[in-house]
């Protein structure tokens, strides 16, 4: 029997309760549990119980939670589904490689925290504001005249990777131990708030036409660089500094 691994499966906006049920059941195909519904626009209902066939366990452990951040605040990886085949801002991976990635991960989280895949509106996918919580993309390659998978699809195609990394073990050595655990999502957040607060004290500025690019590509850029908890740390360590240095030399906040 397979080892449990904090693998989560998160659903946004889910229009369709039958695509939860069609997706618990993809999940319990491939011996994964963790299901989180943020904002659904049904649950529970009828048809959702009856599409997943079996896996009323992976529906009734399923947690409702408003909003993405909460979805995933205690996971120290995320990749979010997507139909680009690359992104300027992400690195894109097909499925099977992401799904190294997945298990990698899971097997060195530390105790209490755990990974998340993203899946978005059935008609719209993710929004650029959701994909902010990722460290990655991953994307199911298809026929380029016909790429419509719909979720619970993309969902057992996910699964299924991911029960052959573990299965085979070929998600076992694919990366290099780590001293310290990989930052979960709320340090992320309480490191990019500290920055801010700096940002604003410091009167660095966003100078772009709209005012609002230069956080989200710091973000971009230390999502990408997957901190581990020690170097979450540093950053905010070297922020306190300069915080104090200020108020030493009787620095007033703008």
């Amino acid at each position: 029997m397979m080892q449990p691994l904090p693998i989560r499966f998160v659903l946004v906006d889910t229009s369709h309760p039958g695509n939860i049920g069609a997706v618990a059941r993809a999940m319990k195909n491939m011996a994964l549990t963790d299901l989180v519904l943020v904002n659904p626009r049904v649950f529970p209902d009828a048809e959702a119980t009856a599409r997943a066939s079996g896996a009323d366990d992976v529906l009734a452990s399923a947690r409702v939670v408003p909003t993405v951040a909460e979805a995933v605040a205690d996971c120290s990886y995320v990749m979010a589904t997507t139909a680009r085949e690359r992104d300027h801002y992400f690195r894109v991976l097909d499925a099977r490689d992401a799904a190294l990635q997945l298990v990698e991960r899971a097997r060195e989280a530390a105790p209490g925290a755990a990974v998340a895949v993203l899946f978005g509106t059935e008609r719209f996918g993710l929004t650029n504001e959701q994909l902010a919580a990722a460290q990655a993309l991953l994307r199911i390659p298809a026929n380029p005249e016909y790429q419509s998978l719909n979720i619970a699809m993309a969902a057992q195609l996910i699964g299924y990777e991911i029960y052959m990394a573990r299965r085979d073990g070929t998600g076992a050595s694919v990366l290099a131990p780590r001293e310290a655990p990989l930052a979960a999502a709320d340090d992320y957040e309480r490191l990019y708030e500290h920055l801010q607060q700096v940002m604003d004290e410091v009167g660095f500025r966003d100078r772009t036409q709209s005012g609002t690019h230069l956080m989200a590509r710091i973000r971009r850029f230390l999502n990408r660089a997957e901190l581990d908890t020690n170097e979450a740390n540093i950053l905010r360590g070297l922020l306190t500094a300069i915080q104090k240095r200020r108020r030493v030399a009787g620095g007033q906040t703008p």
